[in-house]
């Protein structure tokens, strides 16, 4: 199928992440490369926009404003958890097709392609000539299709830089035992990425727990016992959303927001510390850097940057090319160094699937990642160098 000729719209959903404007000025580069696209549009605030024909011109962007975008975090056009509603749809194809939109670039993660998804069947089954192509975003890199999501290597090189700075005051002037909060609601996938601050054999994190496992306060407090046995101090990487033994949250307060998918715990990284100090005496405390993790422009990862724009750009040619239904993927290419592509995939085969992080990537106990992960994420964090330690401590 030919390209035809008419605007684009870009719409951002979800949370933001550190590149998350890298792929819309990727996509904006692209679009400007092609007289088919006659105008490229920004949906005010996601779905809000989308619904409310709420748009902005983003077409006359210049190259240096593109490439300051690209290391802007947030959403420059704004984002939304907003869910739309089944009548909506008939209302969004019908603005579409009043501003001659043929191009509908989705951006997300799992809940966002499920959106994607519903679009496309909603134009093709009203029988209009509008191309959808899905763009992933989730620093939880838990979509399903990609090797990895754009916004993950540069929220996990935060959280590992995080471990590396608080792991040396902890060595300096202990607690015994810190324990990291890490942005993730149900997969593993940022909190494995702290074992990257690690160089000697007394680096943090000391202990790393996954949310897809269980985890008992009795294992808890044993291993967190048994390194400060060996080392007087102890550093525990957790996510925000681990669970306990049962499936539960350690009896944490709950955020139930509007526009959340399900609840999630408000204060895990407190709670356990709390319970740590009381069944093992050890004096314990709790950091929690939130969403800084998301909004850190000074540590985005170069791999990151450079990807996200790249599927903007991908987003745009699948589209022109009569692509629709299907969702721009990363896929590592083999060889000694690494290098990536960009390809596409059906919506249908990937939408609202929760990739967890692989149990072959855990220790035995279920407290540590292997050799295996930290190969395959060093990539894509980049180098987190570790500090200088002239005397022993």
């Amino acid at each position: 199928m030919s390209a035809r000729h008419g605007a684009a719209v870009v719409v951002h959903s979800g949370g933001p992440s550190p590149v998350l404007n890298a792929s819309l000025a990727g996509a904006i580069a692209e679009s400007r490369k092609h007289t088919e696209i006659s105008a490229i549009y920004g949906a005010r605030f996601g779905a809000k926009g989308l619904v409310e024909g709420d748009f902005v011109d983003i077409s006359g962007c210049d190259a240096g404003l593109l490439q300051a975008l690209a290391r802007t975090p947030g959403s420059a056009i704004g984002c939304s958890r907003r869910k739309i509603e089944p009548e909506e749809y008939s209302g969004i194809i019908g603005e579409l097709e009043r501003r001659s939109v043929r191009y509908l670039f989705y951006t997300g993660g799992n809940g966002s392609m499920e959106t994607a998804l519903a679009l496309h069947r909603m134009v093709r089954g009203a029988g209009r000539e509008i191309n959808v192509i899905g763009i992933p975003k989730t620093i939880d890199n838990d979509i399903a299709g990609t090797d990895h999501t754009p916004g993950y290597a540069s929220c996990a090189r935060y959280f590992a830089h995080v471990a590396r700075d608080v792991g040396a005051d902890n060595r300096a002037l202990p607690p015994p035992v810190e324990i990291i909060e890490v942005l993730g609601r149900t997969t593993g996938w940022v909190v494995a990425a702290t074992a990257l601050a690690r160089h000697a054999g007394d680096d943090p994190p000391h202990l790393i727990y996954f949310p897809e496992n269980g985890l008992s306060l009795e294992q808890l407090c044993a291993d967190v016992e048994r390194v400060y046995r060996r080392l007087g101090r102890c550093q525990v990487a957790v996510c925000e959303g681990q669970h306990d033994e049962t499936g539960g949250w350690f009896d944490a307060e709950l955020n139930n927001l509007p526009g959340q998918r399900g609840v999630l715990p408000a204060n895990m990284g407190q709670l356990l510390a709390r319970l740590v100090w009381s069944a093992t005496g050890l004096r314990t405390r709790a950091e929690k850097p939130g969403l800084a993790g998301r909004s850190c422009a000074p540590l985005i990862s170069e791999t990151d940057c450079t990807e996200s724009w790249r599927c903007g750009e991908a987003a745009v040619r699948a589209a022109l090319a009569g692509r629709s239904g299907e969702m721009v993927a990363i896929r590592r290419v083999a060889g000694p160094a690494y290098r990536s592509e960009m390809e596409t995939v059906p919506l249908e085969e990937i939408a609202g699937m929760e990739r967890q992080f692989p149990a072959e990537w855990m220790s035995a106990e279920h407290n540590d990642v292997t050799p295996a992960f930290v190969e395959w994420a060093q990539p894509l964090v980049g180098e987190v160098p570790p500090h200088p330690r002239p005397w022993a401590l």
